[in-house]
């Protein structure tokens, strides 16, 4: 294993004893070593997903997956070489007024520094934000019409990046069914499966 996996790993056991916030539901739900230039990251884990033990194991998984299977890469492939965080690794917990509750800024910040970590490790060239919450952390106050469909270059946590957005894939949401939903979303997939990282990181998909 080389250095930079041996920290990725005891990085991840650290973030899964983490205990810092006391409204969310754990266990923690994190992905498992790789050494990717790809970052996928969602909002935080659903109500199943501490039970499988993986990122979007549940209804919206299957979504997500049906997108990327559009790039020509199938769940499995995509879990064994792209890494996938989130802005908060636990459950937050049910909504009074129906849905999950959505985190608030302290938990969000809590997470943010795991986060830090791994963009220092993994220095990832393609960043993936799924979902309003993930593509408010990198991209602030922009509407989903004005990031699904686009590429972004930042400088996050001090690594410089693309960031292409996809909308989240709940169930409850028609965002990704209508117009322009559906024209952005297909947008913003072309842009991922032609980006270099994506290329490299899956040779497959261009064939």
């Amino acid at each position: 294993m080389s250095l930079q996996a041996k920290a990725l790993t005891a990085h991840l056991e650290q973030l899964r004893g983490c205990s810092l916030c006391p409204l969310m539901i754990g266990p923690v739900v994190t992905h498992h070593t790789v050494l990717s230039k790809i970052y996928l990251c969602g909002q935080a884990p659903g109500t199943y997903e501490g039970k499988f033990g993986k990122p979007f194991a549940w209804t919206a998984g299957k979504t997500l997956f049906r997108w990327i299977q559009r790039t020509g890469v199938d769940e499995e492939l995509f879990r064994s070489r792209a890494y996938m965080g989130a802005v908060c690794r636990c459950f937050p917990g049910k909504n009074a007024k129906g849905g999950d509750r959505v985190p608030n800024l302290q938990e969000i910040s809590n997470c943010s520094a795991w986060m830090k970590t791994e963009f220092e490790l993994l220095k990832p060239e393609l960043v993936i934000p799924v979902g309003r919450l993930a593509i408010e952390l990198f991209l602030p106050k922009q509407k989903l019409t004005e990031s699904v469909g686009s590429s972004f270059r930042k400088e996050l946590f001090g690594i410089t990046c693309d960031v292409i957005p996809l909308p989240h894939p709940s169930g409850a949401s028609t965002w990704f069914k209508v117009e322009p939903g559906v024209s952005l979303l297909a947008k913003g997939l072309d842009l991922i499966k032609t980006h270099p990282s994506w290329l490299s990181t899956f040779p497959e998909s261009a064939t």
